[in-house]
């Protein structure tokens, strides 16, 4: 140990010497996932642990449901990812209709930062901590679900993933990814949790599930 730095802070600690690196420790073996139904219910449970909400949707009364969150977030302007999912749910038409104000996503961050919403879709969702997985691309910039107050992201049953590391074997190679467990939240002023200092003050889920829907 050559370094003087190091040198006092182990004669600090009463240390001799370079300490040897422990043995690497043993690797969880993988998770075995529950039912579809049960791995739902925990996620959404996590979720709700994480000051989160979420709930299952069907596509057939979407427009009630958007109805219902723009009136309680007082929702005026809102941007959207360009997916195949959400243009097939027609989000942005609903949108309209209910008076929102559509910002496009390739707009300046100060015209992002002013919408009360931003709506991104899942590719990947972690039960087990109620984790969302999000894959940034050009049509899918990560300043939809950092800047506006509120984030709704949706998501269906096949994003679904046992643990943690199946999901980052499936990240690898494939671009940028963010995840995402709760509302943004910090605990720098005098070691009380604030939720939406550093990003959306509410994280909204939605499982859409027509499957399930004409099931029943």
């Amino acid at each position: 140990m050559n370094n003087p730095m190091l040198k006092k802070i182990s004669a600090a600690l009463g240390r001799s010497g370079i300490a040897p690196i422990p043995p690497r420790p043993e690797l969880l073996a993988s998770r075995t996932p529950a039912n579809l139904e049960k791995e739902i219910e925990l996620f959404f449970q996590e979720l709700t642990k994480l000051s989160a909400s979420g709930q299952i949707i069907v596509s057939e009364v979407l427009k009630n449901d958007l109805s219902a969150l723009v009136d309680h977030y007082k929702i005026q302007k809102a941007t959207l990812w360009q997916t195949p999912l959400i243009e097939q749910l027609g989000i942005a038409r609903i949108l309209r209709s209910l008076g929102v104000k559509l910002v496009g996503i390739d707009a300046g961050k100060d015209d992002l930062s002013e919408c009360d919403l931003g709506i991104t879709e899942v590719d990947l969702l972690l039960p087990e901590s109620g984790t969302i997985v999000l894959r940034a691309s050009e049509k899918k910039p990560r300043v939809t679900s950092l800047l506006p107050r509120v984030h709704l992201a949706i998501a269906i049953p096949s994003n679904l993933r046992p643990d943690l590391a199946e999901a980052l074997e499936e990240c690898k190679g494939n671009g940028y990814f963010v995840f995402i467990s709760g509302p943004s939240r910090t605990a720098d002023i005098e070691m009380t949790p604030a939720l939406g200092v550093h990003g959306p003050r509410e994280l909204v889920v939605w499982m859409l599930d027509d499957k399930k829907a004409k099931a029943t």
